[in-house]
């Protein structure tokens, strides 16, 4: 059982066909895992009754606390909003949808101990082939033009300590906001581990990606580049990094898909706009 405490944010809007069983979900899988533990669940405005049943899975759910936009302020607000609320060492976060199975914090939560950022990525993933062909490729556009590192960079399975999320909190009120918080940590010079989780069917309700989504967030990519990358001076280092750095064994043990990311990887190529300079 881990001893560092957790906090979990689950944001939710219009998720009324599933939210009670994602704090049930939660409250069961971390009860089994951490000492000290929270679930904070974050009404972004919803319009159908997410709210009201939340509220009401609150008599069965000792651990849970329930947070609400008056209106609809989009995902990163409502991630926002929950790791500003955290109280707890580690703040992960997942989505309402109960895509993710949680007894896999287990697995992440300990590397937090080596690294400040830990991130899962969907090795068998349960969507249609476009969407995961568009992520795809907006996960190498992320990488290539602002050193995300990571292969999934839109997994909504993330673990952070308290003690650096202040550098990385987002501004974005969109789906961006995953994009941002991982090219913030590179550019904060800050070690990652990426590992393997399982992803699951949605359980019910609708996914609030709609295809309208990726010309929006890769609009908002593109200017951040700009703002950040091109005109802006950046402080990362430019280079995707990748390192061997001591794996606890229990973990090594359970994770065979395991990859470090933190010191500059000499060979590694660096991003597009830097390559002239390097």
């Amino acid at each position: 059982m881990t001893t560092n405490g957790l906090s979990l944010v689950i944001p939710a809007f219009n998720e009324a066909a599933v939210i009670a069983r994602a704090i049930e979900e939660a409250e069961q899988a971390l009860a089994a895992r951490f000492e000290r533990f929270e679930i904070l669940v974050v009404d972004d405005g919803s319009a159908d009754q997410t709210a009201a049943i939340a509220q009401r899975c609150l008599a069965d759910a000792p651990h849970t606390r329930l947070l609400r936009h008056g209106v609809n302020r989009g995902y990163g607000a409502a991630l926002r909003t929950g790791f500003e609320a955290a109280r707890y060492e580690l703040v992960a976060f997942t989505d309402a949808d109960c895509q993710f199975d949680l007894t896999e914090l287990s697995l992440l939560a300990p590397l937090a101990a080596t690294v400040p950022v830990v991130v899962g990525f969907r090795a068998h993933r349960r969507d249609p082939w476009k969407r995961r062909f568009l992520s795809w490729g907006y996960n190498v556009l992320a990488r290539t033009l602002l050193g995300t590192r990571v292969r999934d960079v839109d997994c909504a399975l993330k673990v952070f300590r308290r003690e650096i999320l202040g550098s990385l909190l987002p501004e974005s009120r969109g789906f961006f906001v995953n994009t941002e918080m991982m090219t913030r940590a590179r550019q904060h010079g800050l070690a990652l581990a990426e590992v393997a989780v399982t992803h699951r069917p949605r359980a019910g309700g609708t996914s609030k990606v709609s295809l309208r989504e990726v010309p929006r967030t890769a609009s908002t990519l593109l200017k951040f580049w700009w703002r950040e990358v091109v005109r802006g001076k950046p402080t990362f280092t430019p280079a995707v990094w990748q390192t061997k750095m001591p794996i606890p064994q229990e973990v090594a043990a359970q994770s065979s898909d395991l990859l470090l990311l933190g010191e500059r990887d000499p060979q590694a190529a660096p991003p597009a706009r830097h390559r002239a300079a390097a």
